[in-house]
Formats: C-alpha cells, structure tokens, sequence
C-alpha cells in the first residue's frame, strides 16, 4: 500500500501545480484586466482557452497512454505544460495569454486522464476509494494555496510570476514521478480511431466555442446558430461512429454501466458549478466588495481547508453509508453551498464567509470523492484508460461550460448598460450555478443501494 501510496502522492504532484495556477489566474483576473485593458469578464477565455485546448486533445489521451506508456507520456505532458508556464509569464497581450494558456492545455489533456490512469492501475481494487483519496490530496492544496499565494505575488510583484512558480513544483513533481511511478505494461490500443476523434475534436470545439460566445457580444448570433447547428450535427454523427466502431477514441458504451452513467453525467452538472465558482467568487470579492487580491485571497483559504479536512473521512464516510447515499446527501449540500455566496454583502462577517466556504469546500471534497471512486466501480481493467479518457473529456467540458454559463449569467444580471458590478449583480450566477448542480441529485437516487460495495462502498442489507 505504501509503493501505491507514493505513486498516488507523485502523480498527484501535476494536479497541484494544475490546480495552484487555475486558482491563482483566477484570483488574478481583476489585475490581468488592468494590465490588458479588457473588461474583467472577456478575461475568462484566459480560464477556457485552457480546459478547450484539454477537452479537444483528451480523447486521445487513453491511447497515447497505451501506445507510449503511462509514466513516459505523463512526463512529457508535465514538460510541455511547464515550457507553456514560462511562454504565458512573458506574454503582453491578451491573444498573447490565450495563445499560451491553449499550450498548457495540451499538457493538461494529458497529464489529468494519463495520471488518473496510473493511479487507478497500480492500486488494488478494494484500496481504490483510499488511492484516489490521496491523489487528489495535494490537488486540494493547489486551491489553498493558489489564492493567497496570487494576493502575494500580485502585493510584492508582478501578475507574469504567477505562472513562473510552476516551474519549481513542475520539477520536483516530475523527479518524484520518475522516481516512485513503475512501468505499467498496456495492451497494444490497436489503430489509432482517426474519423472519430476529428468529429470529436470538431464537436467539442464548436459546443465550447459557443457556449463560449452566447450572449456576450463576442460573435454575430447568426455565426453562433452556425456553430451550434454543425456542432449538434457533428454530434449525431460522432454518437453513430463511436457505437458502431470496434475501438472508438472515446467509448460511449461504457456508459451502460450504471455507476460509470452516474459519476460522468451526474458529475458533469456538478463540475459546471465547481467551474462556475472560482471565475464568479474573485470577481465578487475583488470588484463587487472592492477587496484587495491578498485579503480575498486568504478568505478563499476556507475552500482549500474543507476540502482537505474532508479527505481523511470520506472513505470512512462511504464504507458507512454507501456511495447512494453520500452522493445524494453531498449533491444537495453542496449545490446550497455553492449558491450561498450570493447572499455576501459589505455588512456580511468575515468568519461566516471563510465558514460558508469551509463547509463548501467540505461536501464538495466528500461528493467528489465518491463520484471519483464510483466510476470505476464495475469497470474492467482491461477497460480503465477508455474510461479515464471519456471521463476527463465530460469533466473539462463540464468546467467550461460552468464558466461560461456564470459569465452569462453575470452578464444578464449585469443588464445591457454593462452596470458596474454590485454584490446584488451576483445573485442571479451564483443561484443558477447552484440549480445546475443539483440536477445531478436525480441521477444518484436512480442507483442501487449496493452500487460500488466491491471497491468500499456499503454492501445492501
């Protein structure tokens, strides 16, 4: 368990440096709009271009893995995603950024599904819940450290070392991997799926690109209707290849399975409000409250803290009552968690955000755990890189759409005099980012009450 453990905690090393500069850009997006001089909310292409150019390359990331081998592709994600780090400190203008911040994404398509893989091949299967556990361990730091860490460097520096500090925990990341992480031997993938990885590509860029543009005055409404008609198109025909096909690049028939259905669906709603938050919540701070970059983000410190408390017992909390029931009670917490933070004014205490966010942070870590853990419940080893890969392409959508949706949102509320943006203007994106998480609700109770039992979930009685 210990070799398994320090493969986890190697591994994981990429998602903390992904997570520290997610949450670090973020906190310093009402800087990079002084600097650029763009209106805060155009800066989220800086946050999209990243997850875009992550879910157009993730799917595929399960047979490169395969072909290449894990730990090599892993190190060469993590090399490609450190280089961009340093290309994105030196840009001077916005397509500059975005340029850049797309490179990185193709590191990360990687890095995230290829390390998931890892970890889920080299842990035993009753000890899965435990391994992930400890994987996104360090991912859950990445958040707790990122916001104060961008308050500092933005009170003392410059926003470009934002992306510099990857560089040190990217090669300490990589030593650790090369030292701890074994050769996985993968079956040979077979011929690479050309036709349906073009349609994917072509699917995936066009529904990003325009749940992107909806709205905000980016792009024509009549190119939009373009965009979505050949992207729902493109759809019908990927859906018909890769159920026709004997090795498609992204596997649909895996969501058969029940507990798979659950943890990519159900976990997509969930995730677009977990992008949703940290795009709206620095904004709210920073402009809505007038904040300072370092005090919102010390306070954003109770996000990080609940969700590493919560790592230690939530396996426990899953061998109690089951993976049913944990997701379904976690769901509803956390979408009335994440919807809370509408309700923070100038009269609202400190504590009681830094406490609103703890107990966030908390049934999200429980909730993600087990949506985690669940996926790979009844899924075949022979199986693990397919399901990684369809897994972290739903999950980056996902994200991206969260953003995007929050930033309409707030543009709704916003009114077309682009009005400043007040504490009230919040109240509509937080609220709506909140009901699309909850519809994940309906799809755990449709779960049998033993689902999971085999990897530590509670048996039926």
């Amino acid at each position: 368990m210990r070799g398994t453990r320090l493969a986890s905690l190697a591994v994981a090393s990429a998602l903390f440096m992904e997570f520290v500069d997610s949450t670090a850009l973020s906190t310093a997006l009402p800087a990079l709009s002084v600097a650029f001089g763009t209106d805060p909310i155009h800066l989220k292409l800086a946050l999209t271009s990243y997850i875009l150019a992550l879910a157009v390359l993730a799917p595929a990331s399960g047979w490169v893995a395969d072909r290449f081998g894990p730990r090599r592709v892993f190190l060469v994600a993590m090399s490609v995603f450190l280089l961009s780090s340093v290309l994105c400190g030196f840009s001077r203008t916005l397509p500059q950024l975005v340029l850049f911040r797309t490179i990185q994404g193709l590191g990360g398509a990687l890095m995230t599904p290829v390390g998931r893989l890892i970890v889920v091949g080299t842990a035993p299967r009753e000890k899965l819940v435990s391994a992930l556990s400890w994987f996104t361990m360090p991912a859950l730091v990445g958040p707790l450290v990122g916001p104060p860490l961008a308050g500092l460097i933005l009170g003392v520096a410059d926003w470009p070392w934002i992306f510099f500090i990857n560089v040190p925990v990217g090669l300490l990341g990589m030593a650790a991997v090369a030292r701890f992480v074994p050769e996985l031997p993968q079956p040979h993938p077979g011929p690479f799926d050309w036709k349906g990885y073009a349609l994917a590509a072509v699917c995936i860029t066009l529904l990003m690109g325009t749940a992107e543009t909806v709205g905000v005055g980016l792009v024509p409404a009549s190119l939009q209707l373009v965009m979505a008609t050949v992207a729902v198109l493109t759809l019908v025909w990927f859906v018909r290849h890769a159920l026709r096909a004997e090795r498609p690049v992204v596997d649909l028939r895996l969501l058969k399975q029940a507990t798979y259905r659950a943890s990519t669906v159900g976990g997509g709603l969930v995730r677009m409000g977990l992008g949703a938050t940290p795009f709206l919540l620095p904004l709210m701070l920073q402009v809505g409250l007038g904040w300072g970059p370092f005090e919102a983000g010390l306070v954003t410190i109770g996000t990080g803290l609940g969700a590493m408390s919560c790592k230690p017992l939530a396996p426990w909390v899953i061998r109690r009552v089951g993976f049913r029931t944990t997701l379904i009670g976690s769901n509803l917490a956390a979408a009335v968690m994440t919807a809370l933070p509408a309700l923070f004014r100038d009269s609202t205490p400190v504590p009681l955000i830094v406490a609103t966010l703890f107990v966030g942070g908390f049934v999200r870590s429980l909730q993600f755990t087990a949506i985690n853990a669940v996926a790979y419940a009844d899924i075949t080893p022979e199986a693990v890189s397919r399901a990684s890969t369809l897994a972290v392409v739903t999950q980056q959508m996902a994200l991206s759409v969260g953003i995007s949706f929050g930033a309409l949102m707030l543009h709704v509320a916003r009114g077309s005099g682009d009005l400043p943006l007040t504490p009230d203007r919040f109240l509509l994106p937080f609220v709506a980012v909140g009901v699309v998480s909850s519809l994940a609700g309906p799809l755990f109770h449709r779960l049998p009450e033993d689902a999971g039992s085999r990897i530590g979930g509670r048996a039926a009685r």
